[in-house]
C-alpha cells in the first residue's frame, strides 16, 4: 500500500495547477461494514505527523491574567473570556473566529461557558477547546499541536484529514500519509478490509483513487 500511496501523492501534486497559495494534501477514506451509529465504532484520532503539517498552525486561547500572559508570550492569540457570551449572541462573529484558528485552548473554569455559548459553532467543526490546567504551560500544548492533524468520521462513512502541504518533500508527505493510514486502519475491526475506497488530493485539486485490495 505504501507504493500506491506514494504514487497517488506524486500524481496529486503533478495533476494540480499552481495556486497563489500553498495547498494542503488530504487523504480521504470511505469505509464499509462499520456501524457508525454506534459511537464506539467511530474514528476520532489526533495524529502527530512525523514531519509536521508543513504550515503554521494557528492556536487561540480563552484566558485571563497570568494564563493570558503566558499564552501571549508563546505567540498564542488570546481571547478575553468576558467576550464569550457576546460572541455566542453573534453567530457570524463566532463562525469567523472558529474559521480563523486551527485549534483552541482554554483555562478550565471557562469551559462550561464556552460550551453553553459557543459549543454550537465550535462543536460541529471539531474545535472545542482543550482545557489547560493551571500547572500546565499553554506553550507546551500549542507546540504539540503544530504537528497534529485530526481525523473524525462522526457518523459519516467518508472522512478525510490533511497530512501536509505541497511544499514539503515527497518523502515527508509519504511518511505523514502512512502515519494517518496506519492509525485509521488500526482502529478498524478488519483493518484494510473495512476500507471501500481511498483517495489522495490537494485541497483544491482532483482526487487520485488508490486501489484497495482486501
Amino acid at each position: 500500500m505504501e507504493e500506491k500511496i506514494s504514487e497517488a501523492i506524486k500524481n496529486a501534486i503533478e495533476g494540480a495547477p499552481e495556486r497563489k497559495f500553498v495547498e494542503s494534501l488530504d487523504i480521504a477514506f470511505t469505509i464499509k461494514d462499520v456501524d457508525l451509529k454506534n459511537p464506539n465504532n467511530r474514528i476520532q484520532e489526533e495524529i502527530r505527523l512525523p514531519h509536521g503539517r508543513g504550515k503554521e498552525i494557528k492556536v487561540a486561547m480563552f484566558a485571563a491574567s497570568d494564563a493570558a500572559q503566558k499564552a501571549k508570550a508563546a505567540g498564542i492569540h488570546v481571547i478575553d473570556p468576558a467576550e464569550i457570551e457576546e460572541l455566542g449572541k453573534k453567530k457570524g462573529n463566532a463562525k469567523k473566529l472558529a474559521n480563523s484558528y486551527d485549534f483552541f485552548l482554554s483555562e478550565v473554569p471557562h469551559m462550561g461557558l464556552i460550551g453553553r455559548y459557543l459549543g454550537v459553532v465550535l462543536g460541529p467543526r471539531g474545535k472545542m477547546p482543550r482545557p489547560v490546567p493551571p500547572v500546565v504551560d499553554p506553550s507546551v500544548i500549542a507546540s504539540g499541536l503544530q504537528s497534529t492533524t485530526v481525523i473524525k468520521s462522526r457518523d459519516k462513512i467518508t472522512f478525510q484529514a490533511s497530512f501536509g502541504t505541497r511544499n514539503q518533500s515527497h518523502e515527508e508527505l509519504l511518511k505523514n500519509a502512512m502515519e494517518v493510514y496506519n492509525r485509521v486502519t488500526s482502529k478498524l475491526e478488519r483493518g484494510v478490509g473495512n476500507i471501500r475506497s481511498l483517495y489522495i488530493k490537494t485541497s483544491m485539486g482532483p482526487a487520485n483513487k488508490i486501489e484497495v485490495i482486501n
